[in-house]
């Protein structure tokens, strides 16, 4: 492999003075140096030939023998130095002081065709920010990360890449549930892809520690090479700030749309570019309820819960606020940023949820068909993405009838867990906001055709729930990768029919509702 390196990152910040790679504290440095952990047996399960080739990696050289060593952790790229990033971050709404590449190492940075791709490990061993970890990864949750990855990209959301997952040939000892009875499980390692990692965290562990020289260097880094608009001055960090916080907004609304719950989104997994990043105990909504989270350690307070996210990006961007400010030392125009966070998040939700159910024009009562929907949807338990997918297939003709027929709700039915449910109370709701989304269609002007056509864009077939990784992961367990070719491929168009794949379009099985897995999820990996 011929891969052109330009490690700016390792160029141009501070580097940890104490080579050593020895859990600690780490001072005034933006990253240690440490090479990853030799493995015994690795083997490359699957690769994304289109990563590869945003990398300039052809699929012979991905087939390679060098391509295994190098991203398992078996082989230094010449000319490179691997390295952990040292970042801070808020856990769960608590300062938790350093953090660090725990269980990631940057092998490099390549450019390609004018762009920067960072290539980074999971799973590839002890860093100085470990803490008592091992810094390893397991098969299971290295599935889901490589896969979701790339189902994402594809979804349209903001998002890091994925080009390897590998058997790393070594088992590793877990306690899936922390329940005191750890098990081993396959070790395993994704190379994920990014142009940076640097997260919120990577900023306020300097200003946390009053290290505002280093804070200065990382914040003029980043605006130098990604955000290259903003000046390095005072008004140039406030645009910065805005810049990032508007990226994030932007992904948040896409998580929204396609009903993604990340799960942990403490500060140190919130990307400065805006990208869905550590792809930990997430998980899709079935059951349409904004209440949910994927978490196990979540379930009590339920603070990362689907219906919260955009509040609590918000959080997170008033905490980089407060790390950005010994630069800045004005809060007014972080805090008007900040306002208009909440009302931009407002317009643009209420845009994105009429996109969702086939609206153009605009009606003042838009906003409160959406809300009743949102309130009837969850009256019985009701699958976002089948509900949403089909709704496209309602005819405006369509007639709601008076008594007890649910016909009106054929194009739907499908969505339903228990329709038997839908009568009384339920069905009257249901009814009286059909009539009214009809009585508000026949203000569009496009035919039943072309809004199909249209919310068909918007509303995925197909997204990668938590069962249909479960089935991909028992398989691989024993072998068989075959489940992960099929469920990569699917999801490279999840907003085509793929009419062969229509056992995918499916409500969640009821065998997955208390399978460790689908239904819980921890950050165990």
């Amino acid at each position: 492999m011929k891969l052109q390196i330009d490690d700016t990152f390792l160029k141009e910040l501070p580097a940890d003075s104490i080579k050593e790679n020895t859990r600690r504290q780490v001072s005034e440095a933006c990253y240690s140096f440490v090479e990853p952990t030799k493995t015994e047996a690795p083997k490359i399960v699957h690769f994304s030939p289109e990563v590869a080739n945003i990398l300039g990696i052809t699929e012979e050289e991905a087939k390679s023998d060098e391509f295994l060593r190098v991203f398992t952790g078996n082989q230094i790229i010449e000319n490179t130095t691997p390295y952990a990033m040292c970042y801070g971050g808020h856990q769960f709404g608590h300062w938790a002081g350093q953090l660090g590449d725990g269980r990631a190492i940057n092998l490099a940075e390549v450019k390609h065709q004018d762009k920067q791709w960072t290539l980074q490990l999971k799973g590839a061993g002890v860093t100085p920010y470990s803490r008592t970890a091992d810094g390893l990864a397991v098969l299971r949750s290295s599935v889901r990360e490589y896969l979701c990855s790339e189902a994402m990209y594809h979804l349209g959301v903001p998002t890091t890449r994925a080009l390897s997952l590998s058997l790393s040939g070594n088992q590793v000892m877990r306690d899936m549930l922390y329940d005191g009875n750890p098990a081993y499980e396959k070790g395993a390692i994704v190379c994920r892809v990014s142009p940076s990692f640097l997260r919120f965290g990577s900023y306020e562990i300097f200003s946390a520690r009053q290290d505002h020289k280093t804070l200065k260097t990382l914040v003029d880094y980043t605006l130098k090479h990604f955000y290259p608009n903003c000046e390095l001055n005072k008004l140039g960090y406030i645009q910065f700030f805005k810049e990032v916080s508007l990226k994030t907004l932007d992904m948040i609304i896409n998580w929204q749309r396609v009903g993604f719950v990340h799960g942990v989104m403490n500060t140190d997994n919130m990307s400065i570019l805006g990208l869905t990043i550590d792809y930990g105990p997430y998980g899709w909504l079935e059951g349409y309820d904004k209440r949910w989270t994927p978490n196990t350690t979540d379930a009590q307070h339920k603070r990362y819960q689907y219906g919260q996210q955009s509040n609590i990006a918000l959080w997170n961007l008033l905490k980089l606020a407060n790390a950005l400010y010994p630069l800045i030392e004005e809060a007014e125009p972080l805090e008007e940023i900040l306002n208009d966070y909440k009302k931009l998040y407002a317009a643009k939700y209420l845009g994105m949820m009429k996109a969702k159910i086939g609206l153009e024009l605009n009606d003042e009562n838009d906003l409160k068909l959406i809300e009743d929907l949102e309130t009837v949807i969850q009256k019985t338990e009701t699958d976002m993405t089948i509900f949403f997918r089909n709704l496209s297939s309602v005819s405006k003709e369509l007639a709601v009838p008076k008594k007890d027929d649910v016909s009106f709700l054929n194009d739907v039915m499908d969505a339903f867990y228990k329709p038997e449910e839908l009568k009384g109370e339920v069905l009257f709701f249901w009814k009286d906001w059909v009539k009214r989304y009809l009585e508000r269609l026949q203000k569009e002007t496009k035919s039943d055709a072309e809004r199909k056509q249209k919310m068909d864009t918007i509303n995925p077939k197909y997204v990668l729930r938590n069962y249909m990784a479960q089935v991909a992961i028992d398989a691989a367990d024993k072998g068989d990768y075959s489940v992960i070719d099929e469920l990569f491929n699917l999801l490279k168009k999840p907003y085509d029919e793929q009419l062969e794949a229509e056992k995918w379009f499916v409500k969640r099985p009821d065998w997955a509702r208390t399978k460790v897995g689908c239904s819980m999820l921890s950050c165990s990996s």
